[in-house]
């Protein structure tokens, strides 16, 4: 629950830091500048809302690591990533964006800071723990920070505890551990698919380098 909040502050934090310039840049996410990710984080945050209101019965059927699947590489041709690109457009100027994020997702952090970690909670048809449910998002909210400053050299990065936790969730999601000589960040993303692997990385990864990239969603 503390990664949650931690990773999500930090990421809301560093686009608020971003200047109306920045969100022209592109983004970590095929086909995404960073004004279409800011997008994208205020329907994550709308989602955390949602879910969190959603309470469910029913036992368990997915937890932090079995939310997350492994899925094809993003191209930004989905549907709904040309979605986001038009939303992020209507906005106009970055400020308006940057106001609805903190709004919403200040709402969001809110509301997880309320939620029982033993609570069931229902999304996309599936019960979890609303502990669970926050622990898959500090994947989320790590990777997409390290979206976010791909091509900006000089905004905030994510912080170290979320990236630890951040990789140890994915190695369990993608049945790997990645090579201890990887910081936490190059393993998410060389992990992800975010970057290929260099020459060296390529023979610490041994066989291991034939299974990646393994992107999540």
């Amino acid at each position: 629950m503390n990664l949650f909040s931690s990773s999500w502050a930090a990421l809301r934090a560093a686009v608020a830091g971003l200047g109306d310039e920045d969100f022209a840049a592109p983004s970590g996410c095929a086909g995404w500048l960073v004004r279409d990710l800011v997008c994208h984080l205020v329907v994550d945050a709308q989602d955390v809302l949602i879910t969190l209101a959603t309470p469910a019965a029913a036992e368990p059927t997915r937890d932090a690591v079995t939310y997350w699947r492994v899925v094809e590489p993003p191209t930004g041709d989905d549907p709904l990533d040309a979605l986001t690109v038009r939303l992020a457009a209507a906005y106009e100027q970055p400020s308006l964006l940057k106001f609805h994020l903190d709004d919403v997702g200040s709402a969001a952090g809110r509301a997880a800071a309320l939620a029982d970690p033993a609570g069931r909670v229902e999304t996309q048809g599936q019960v979890l723990t609303a502990g669970d449910y926050l622990s898959a998002y500090v994947l989320e909210w790590t990777l997409h920070h390290l979206d976010l400053v791909a091509r900006l050299p000089g905004a905030a990065r994510p912080p170290a505890e979320g990236l630890a936790a951040a990789r140890a969730l994915f190695e369990r999601v993608a049945g790997m551990e990645l090579p201890r000589s990887f910081s936490d960040e190059d393993a998410l993303l060389v992990g992800t698919g975010r970057r290929a692997p260099t020459g060296a990385e390529r023979a610490a990864l041994g066989d291991g380098a034939e299974r990646l990239p393994l992107p999540v969603g």
